[in-house]
């Protein structure tokens, strides 16, 4: 099998264009990227080494570069709750997690939106496997309409 880098870049930036439009993001493709990036860094550290493997299984390429970039194996971070996920996903967007996530509430809205527009590629079982490692206060993230 060939790898064709045109087509996981077009791929990519259909995504992104989508993803933003669902955002509301006004086409702004960079802040939907980073929102993504940070959202999917913020899970891959509360989720098991496992889980995350078979997640990434069933992501397009471009999702799967973007899940494993930077990543290390070291312990999980603990989170009790939504506004532990949104400050661990503020980290990882960094400086411009100001401009990014605005509130708690925008944040809310953006992680949310994510796993419903992740679910394009991701089944319903992994979704419920994800849902079950996490914490309580955390679970309703993967709404419940996206799983039944």
């Amino acid at each position: 099998m060939g790898l064709n880098f045109n087509q996981f870049a077009k791929e990519a930036n259909s995504f992104l264009k989508a993803y933003a439009k669902q955002m509301n993001l006004n086409n702004d493709i960079e802040k939907a990227g980073r929102i993504l990036s940070a959202t999917l860094h913020g899970l891959r550290d509360i989720i098991s080494t496992e889980e995350s493997l078979q997640l990434i299984a069933q992501f397009p390429m471009f999702l799967k570069a973007v899940y494993v970039n930077g990543w290390s194996l070291k312990k999980k971070r603990k989170v009790k709750n939504l506004v532990d996920f949104i400050d661990l996903v503020r980290r990882y967007d960094g400086n411009t997690s100001i401009h990014d996530f605005e509130s708690d509430e925008k944040a809310e809205n953006y992680i949310k939106t994510t796993f419903i527009v992740l679910r394009k590629y991701v089944s319903l079982g992994e979704l419920e496997d994800i849902r079950t490692e996490l914490p309580k206060d955390l679970k309703f993230i993967i709404y419940q309409s996206v799983m039944f």
